[in-house]
């Protein structure tokens, strides 16, 4: 085919120029500076041509498909478009590597005219979300995704373009929405970071970002929550990111050119350091399995990566009609193959759910009402909400105890939420009752199921009585100091179902006097927010 790339010379448009000249298409290598583009064309037989996406787009006539690798996507101002609608006007197919969530998402805009033209024009053929939609697929099957977490963690000796710069501090400290635990969410990017473990035992650490799958992946495929991160090989440099972010967040002041360029100088002073490998993961987790398929990219070969989705699409006969995010757009086996002649490998891995009340619980778990066993099924963060009323103990010493563990105010009627987040051990509940919240972490042990409350910990003699779930309490400690039986609280504790839906009922009562710290009851059920519509932050 006769490809034209918009930005052939960058980090990724040149190694994507690359690629396709190895697999036999006719290259165009376009960039605003001409000799660039020369030095590039002369060494794979390609064509250098001098090319401004603001300018005239004359040039784009007599290719079969026009390819923008250039970007940064997101500062593509009032008509975002307009390479897009002029290689359909010449009647080419339109692709690129867009990592801006809005850029991708909005490219439907162009449908019809793609589709009268029977062209393609394909947004974000790139790492993500086609590489990590194709993945999501082929390690879900005809199974529901629930949770969706994926990283990018490239090497530091990788080459840093000013575009792929120019988004990640753009976002730093920013808001962006996230859909999790089946609610929109807004968080500011490059925050909460998380380790990943990769292949050959190489563990990164990723920071929150914005991209495209964020904002598709919810709807696309029905998934609870979908968490993307990415991050950075050297401490100094994801640190130093945070502290920006920090800064962003206070003073929300703009990302200039001369700001993105002072940045990417003082990476290049760190570029001797680290290593040259990087990786991808892409997790997945069902009703039954957590699945994980990673990548991990030697000698260099990381930046490769982004560009691969176009290159296994051009490996086609035919290409798709009509304008959409390049989500689905490939399998995984055509991905994988389309890297097989580079210095990357792959694993994917299955194992078994395995939450905490029915390890703990056993077969006795599956007795009790489907309500009440869903509510204990978390993959990685479910929220529940509903109504409660709260009454309150009377004595000073009961109340001194209640507001001590935060526990909620009395009243006939509020709002509750409780947030569940798989952990490690097992999960942590935030509970919110009104405005008043407290927390709680729940892990097993090998003498049952604990519950900790700030430094105090009670043993749960969890039990099913009745087809519902009791939790009383069975032992306890401060700290490592064991509590005497005297000291601790007595627990009238259930969670039961009635007319399908899931209850709880919990009475608390003050060690010593027996008297009434708390009682608390109400019904919950799971959030649900559209998945299609993200607020706007």
């Amino acid at each position: 085919m006769k490809v034209l790339i918009h930005g052939g010379t960058g980090v990724f448009g040149a190694r994507l120029a690359r690629l396709l000249a190895r697999d036999g298409h006719q290259i165009t290598i376009a960039a605003r500076t001409l000799s660039t583009a020369r030095t590039l064309a002369q060494e794979i037989d390609a064509t250098a041509l001098q090319m401004d996406r603001t300018g005239d787009l004359s040039a784009l006539a007599g290719h079969q498909v026009i390819i923008d690798a250039a970007g940064p996507f997101h500062v593509y101002g009032a008509d975002p478009y307009r390479l897009a609608r002029a290689a359909l006007a010449a009647g080419a197919h339109y692709l690129d590597l867009a990592d801006s969530a809005a850029f991708c998402a909005g490219i439907t805009a162009l449908d019809a005219e793609a589709r009268k033209a029977d062209r393609a024009a394909i947004s974000g053929l790139s790492s993500v979300p086609a590489i990590s939609s194709a993945a999501v697929r082929a390690l879900t099957g005809r199974d529901q995704p629930l949770h969706i977490d994926s990283a990018i963690l490239p090497g530091n000796r990788s080459p840093r373009g000013l575009s792929v710069m120019a988004s990640i501090l753009s976002q730093a400290g920013r808001p962006f929405p996230v859909y999790l635990g089946g609610r929109w969410t807004t968080v500011p990017g490059w925050s909460d970071p998380k380790l990943y473990a990769l292949p050959d035992g190489l563990v990164r650490q990723g920071w929150r970002i914005e991209v495209p799958d964020t904002r598709l992946f919810p709807a696309h495929f029905g998934a609870r929550t979908v968490d993307f991160r990415a991050g950075l090989e050297l401490g100094l440099m994801r640190y130093g990111l945070a502290a920006f972010a920090a800064l962003r967040r206070r003073i929300p002041f703009p990302v200039t050119t001369p700001l993105v360029r002072t940045f990417r100088l003082a990476a290049d002073l760190l570029a001797p350091f680290g290593t040259g490998t990087g990786g991808m993961s892409v997790s997945v987790t069902t009703a039954t399995h957590r699945h994980r398929w990673t990548l991990l990219a030697e000698d260099g070969d990381g930046p490769f990566v982004p560009a691969i989705a176009a290159r296994a699409l051009l490996r086609r006969s035919t290409l798709p009609t009509g304008a959409t995010p390049a989500l689905e757009i490939l399998s995984l086996d055509e991905l994988e193959a389309a890297m097989s002649d580079l210095a990357i490998r792959f694993e994917r891995r299955s194992v078994p759910l395995d939450p905490i009340f029915p390890r703990v619980l056993g077969p006795v778990f599956a007795t009790l009402p489907e309500a009440v066993r869903a509510t204990h099924l978390t993959a990685g963060l479910s929220r529940w909400q509903g109504r409660a009323s709260v009454t309150r103990g009377t004595g000073l010493w009961s109340r001194f105890l209640a507001t001590l563990f935060r526990f909620p105010p009395a009243t006939d009627d509020t709002e509750v939420e409780v947030t569940k987040t798989a952990t490690s051990d097992g999960e942590t509940w935030t509970r919110r009752f009104g405005t008043r919240r407290f927390r709680s972490h729940l892990a097993e042990t090998p003498r049952g199921m604990t519950e900790r409350f700030g430094p105090f910990t009670f043993l749960l003699g969890l039990a099913v009585r009745d087809s519902a779930l009791h939790y009383p309490v069975a032992g306890g400690r401060l700290g490592p100091i064991p509590l005497p039986r005297w000291m601790l609280p007595r627990s009238e504790t259930r969670e039961y179902a009635e007319d399908g839906r899931f209850h709880f009922d919990v009475r608390l009562f003050a060690p010593v006097t027996g008297e009434l710290m708390v009682h608390y009851r109400g019904q919950l059920e799971p959030i649900v927010a559209d998945p299609a519509s993200p607020p706007q932050p």
